[in-house]
């Protein structure tokens, strides 16, 4: 492989030839901190960090989604004060950029794992590797984990889309299709099969225009929840947001309403036309659903219930109008490359933790129960532990829950059984790790997926 490197953290020319010297087994040790940042042959950047003494175990870092567009450097951690305390205790951190933005699966799986040989080749083979990403990243490692198991020892995913690619563009079909339905029966707005950008941003705003002006209106604004509780959108989802009261139905439902407009600017249309120009088509359908069925499945269904009554309005008739709509299909050629590169069997065969927040409104944490559907169905259920951070908004951990997340990981690796993975474990663990920062891991039982989709279950693709 041809990589182009500069060190910003000098290191005597005698000292890199030991270190290119070493054999494949070995684990270099430098005298002076080591930061790399180099280029693939995919195009793709990385950078490296290799603390003077190296404990031996290197972190594969998979970063979220970035739009078309976006600046695209790579990424060896989720935050600076992570990744500092992490190389003060002797872990190298390295990462990947993914040779392109949007819908990268099919960039970003082989530019990390050339991101891990160009590491081997420069600094020896690590004792330990872990892979772990946050976001879009979670899908990232997932799919590390399961699909080239042997060039890693366990995997951490944090706040990640693990439900994997059809279920994540079906679920975020479904508000949409509530909101046009509801709000703009006679908009003629595209929700699929969107040709390019400008159609994208002009349906967005178009329906955000509807979601406006619903708003103002107790009708409105009970439709608003449905549509979020679709999505499962929590009614606490920004850390700016004050708590709403477990019965504060008004305040839930307005934090939800900002959360809707941010799926429709970004997710709903932008980003799924990107998507949709990868796999070729559209890739989501919401043929056969039934809306008061997957109604009945959400989280937040209570909030529905209780605004609908409030509004004077028909739940049952807003449902039958859903179930009456005229249906959107998928392109089967899209659904099986969605399938093929962006979703799970189940199938792990060395440790994976994951950690989600309760709060969030971008990937909900039912994702959660989707990848433990799947891994119990193909029998791997002993290798998964999954934890819940009670704080609102997406990926908004500490580094203090970081450190205990992967500490836990570790542990787990080290001796082969699970240490603790419930609340009280993890933030005695996260105290330790920082006593200045609040440890909020709580116990938490997320609901149903409400449209789950893996390799797993056969009948998923029979939809």
């Amino acid at each position: 492989m041809t990589t182009s490197t500069r060190t910003r953290t000098v290191v005597g020319a005698a000292l890199l030839l030991a270190v290119t010297a070493l054999p494949g087994s070995a684990v270099a040790a430098a005298e002076d901190p080591t930061h790399v940042d180099g280029r693939l042959p995919s195009g793709a950047t990385y950078t490296m960090d290799v603390p003077a003494d190296w404990n031996g175990t290197v972190l594969v870092f998979s970063h979220g989604y970035r739009p078309s567009g976006a600046p695209n450097p790579a990424q060896n951690a989720p935050d600076d004060t992570t990744k500092s305390r992490l190389l003060d205790r002797g872990y190298a951190l390295i990462g990947s950029s993914y040779a392109t933005t949007g819908w990268a699966v099919t960039n970003a799986v082989p530019d990390q794992l050339a991101t891990l040989t160009a590491f081997t080749d420069r600094f020896g083979t690590a004792r330990r590797t872990i892979a772990w990403g946050q976001s879009y990243g979670g899908l990232v490692t997932t799919a590390l984990a399961e699909r080239h198991p042997a060039r890693i020892d366990g995997s951490l995913s944090m706040c990640g889309l693990v439900h994997g690619g059809v279920a994540n563009w079906n679920s975020t079909l479904d508000p949409v299709f509530a909101l046009k339905t509801l709000l703009a029966p006679d908009s003629g707005i595209p929700l699929t099969g969107l040709p390019d950008q400008e159609t994208a941003t002009r349906a967005a705003n178009t329906l955000t225009a509807a979601v406006d002006s619903a708003q103002s209106t107790p009708a409105g604004r009970a439709r608003i929840a449905l549509a979020a509780a679709l999505h499962n959108i929590p009614g606490w989802n920004d850390p700016s947001q004050p708590r709403p009261a477990p019965t504060d139905w008004d305040a839930q439902q307005a934090n939800q309403y900002t959360a809707v407009k941010g799926l429709l600017k970004l997710p709903a249309f932008s980003w799924r036309q990107e998507a949709e120009t990868r796999a070729g088509g559209n890739m989501s359908w919401n043929t056969g659903v039934d809306y008061a069925r997957l109604l009945g499945r959400s989280a937040v269904r209570k909030e529905v219930t209780e605004l609908y009554k409030k509004a004077g309005l028909s739940l049952r008739a807003d449902l039958a109008t859903l179930n009456r709509a005229p249906r959107i299909s998928a392109a089967a050629d899209a659904v099986a490359w969605m399938s093929r590169t962006s979703s799970f069997t189940g199938r792990l065969t060395k440790p994976q933790f994951t950690i989600h927040t309760t709060g969030d409104a971008l990937i909900p944490v039912q994702a959660e129960s989707a990848l433990r559907r799947a891994v119990t169905a193909a029998g791997s259920g002993s290798l998964l532990r999954q934890a819940y951070v009670g704080n609102a908004g997406h990926c908004t951990f500490n580094p203090a829950e970081n450190l205990a997340a992967l500490g836990t990981l570790e542990d787990r690796l080290t001796t082969g059984t699970w240490p603790g993975t419930d609340p009280e474990s993890l933030n005695s663990r996260a105290a330790a790790a920082d006593p200045t920062t609040p440890a909020r891991y709580a116990q938490y039982h997320p609901a149903p997926y409400p449209r789950p989709y893996d390799l797993a279950h056969p009948a998923d693709a029979a939809q």
